[in-house]
């Protein structure tokens, strides 16, 4: 058999399976990896072989910045980049799929899932040929093996249903290929969505779910960021609902009642370990929480499935930062994302919302304005959800030393600077504003969120009313997120959420305000079969001056019915004749 070389980085390894790698491993950190082994060498050392499993773990991605230093929302109608090189502002925004500021995203992600992937079925060939380790137990030795072959079946069907998101149901490769072969060549047929996703994904994460930790051993500090059997549940209900909706349904064979009985089971087998998160002093503030909130440091019960990673300064957060907070601008919020927070009261600020979610427009005018809410267009953030200010830092928010200010020539539109928001609003969700003390020399850790427990209940919310209707399940879990947010009365008092296709609009608009910027927009615009509707309206935003604010056009988009699917990258094309996905 050849042999060739796997390259093992423990300091990277720790940081993706321990929540803090200074305390795992000391001054290791400090030491350049040299340790080149080979695979028999990995796998005849049962260390090695522990070691070369949590590398798995760093396939997981963070999605801040991720792309070229931008984020997948800014590719939504929730936001735009400021920086004209960011990622997607040179190539979703213009509809330029194979440009290269976008790589990361629409064809590097190929190759890092399928790399994912093989390090997966090369841990599922060889493990159970490593011996044991002399300092284990045979009891821990068998536990630890049915842990790790467990955690690479969830992780593998976990970056195959990435890599479907993206590219459709494609090659489903389960041995371990020569990376010095041909590797796709005998792959060149692409299963249909029904044998990728049920058969063999959601398959996958029932059959490897006993054998994985169970919640109590996976919450430990000790083993924070591994996959325990409530992420694979999560998972699981997340893709049965993308299964039932709109664009899946029918390929798939996956009711919307099957999507509703999958999130109740997460509900009735570990509702009572996740909550909603409620610690903070302010409403604002329990949903920043939520976020920032870790499960080792602030007893986060609501996070169920998380990218680990070390704590963070101000270097990590400076590209998203305001410009008059010495920062660079990055993911800016557009008007589209503010018109669809309700108003504090519960009542919705505008008349008539889309099946995207939106407010319907008419131009870069305001929706149709509903009196009785009190919404007031020239205050529009006045008496807003509180989630508003939780997300979106707008004229006259404090922040950090100052205020926010977006008057041209003024602290965060200085006249000049490139940088400057082009939607009148800075990011507030997913920054945390510890790191603003001291001169930005604060830290605090910002893992990534994949799987949070409000999901949860949105997700039954939109199967349960998809499948029955409007009903007191579907209106419970929607004040349970509302109110915990701060928003007032309940759902099912008002007399505009009464059928269906309300509710259905309704719900949308919901999970896009309380899943903002945690990458779900670009796909669930996609599922629900709306995407061009969504995706290629105008980015609107705001001018600000010393007596007036005024609605405008950010940025046009461009979104065609093909960029529902990414094109697989040309050298796959080339090299398997695998059929690429229509239109490209």
């Amino acid at each position: 058999m050849k042999k060739y070389l796997l390259y093992i980085f423990v300091a990277v390894i720790a940081c993706a399976a321990f929540p803090s790698c200074e305390d795992a491993f000391g001054d290791f950190l400090e030491k350049q990896p040299s340790n080149e082994l080979t695979e028999e060498e990995v796998f005849s050392d049962w260390t090695t072989t522990m070691q070369f499993h949590f590398d798995a773990y760093n396939f997981l991605r963070h999605g801040a910045g991720r792309i070229n230093r931008s984020w997948m929302d800014a590719a939504t109608d929730l936001a735009q980049t400021s920086y004209a090189n960011g990622g997607v502002r040179t190539t979703f925004n213009i509809g330029n799929y194979y440009g290269g500021g976008g790589s990361s995203e629409l064809i590097d992600t190929w190759e890092h899932y399928y790399r994912g992937v093989r390090k997966c079925n090369m841990l599922l060939s060889r493990i159970d040929s490593v011996p044991k380790g002399a300092d284990l137990s045979a009891e821990k030795y068998e536990t630890d093996k049915l842990n790790y072959k467990s955690e690479a079946r969830f992780l593998r069907a976990y970056f195959y249903w990435e890599l479907f998101l993206r590219y459709g149901a494609i090659p489903i490769v389960k041995e371990v290929l020569d990376p010095d072969g041909d590797l796709l060549t005998k792959y060149a047929t692409r299963p249909t969505t029904q044998a990728f996703v049920v058969d063999f994904v959601l398959r996958e994460l029932r059959e490897c779910e006993a054998g994985l930790m169970s919640y109590d051993d996976g919450v430990k500090t000790a083993n924070a960021g591994r996959i325990s059997q409530p992420m694979a549940r999560a998972l699981y209900a997340r893709i049965m609902l993308y299964m039932a909706s709109e664009r899946f349904g029918e390929a798939s064979g996956v009711t919307w009642e099957q999507a509703a009985n999958a999130a109740k089971s997460f509900m009735d087998d570990f509702g009572s370990a996740y909550e909603l998160f409620t610690t903070g002093n302010t409403d604002a503030e329990k949903y920043t929480n939520a976020i920032l909130r870790t499960t080792y440091e602030g007893n986060n019960k609501e996070v169920i499935f998380f990218r680990n990673d070390v704590k963070i300064g101000w270097a990590n957060i400076q590209d998203d930062s305001p410009v008059g907070e010495g920062g660079n601008g990055g993911l800016c919020p557009s008007q589209n994302l503010v018109d669809m927070y309700d108003m504090a009261d519960g009542s919705s600020p505008f008349v008539e919302y889309d099946a995207t979610g939106a407010p319907v427009y008419s131009g870069a005018a305001a929706p149709a304005i509903n009196a009785a809410s009190g919404y007031n267009d020239a205050l529009p953030w006045s008496q807003r959800d509180p989630r508003l200010a939780a997300t979106v830092l707008h004229h006259g928010a404090r922040w950090g030393e100052g205020v926010i200010n977006v008057v041209k020539g003024q602290r965060d539109n200085p006249v000049g600077n490139a940088n400057a928001t082009p939607t009148g609003y800075y990011l507030r969700k997913y920054i945390p504003e510890n790191i603003l003390s001291a001169v930005h020399s604060g830290t605090s850790y910002r893992n990534w969120v994949i799987i949070r427990y409000a999901e949860i209940l949105l997700s039954y919310a939109e199967a349960v009313n998809e499948h029955q209707g409007p009903c007191d399940e579907v209106y419970e879990s929607l004040d349970k997120i509302r109110q915990r947010a701060g928003v007032a009365g309940s759902v099912k008092n008002r007399s505009d959420l009464t059928t269906k296709e309300s509710l259905r609009n309704f719900i949308r608009k919901e999970r896009t305000v309380e899943l903002a910027f945690e990458d779900h927009r670009a796909w669930d615009v996609r599922r629900w079969d709306v995407a061009v509707e969504a995706l290629s309206r105008p980015v609107y935003g705001v001018e600000v001056t010393s007596s007036a604010y005024t609605r405008k056009v950010a940025q046009e988009r461009v979104f065609e019915g093909k960029m529902y699917l990414y094109p697989i990258p040309e050298t796959e094309v080339w090299k398997a004749n695998i059929t690429n996905n229509p239109g490209w």
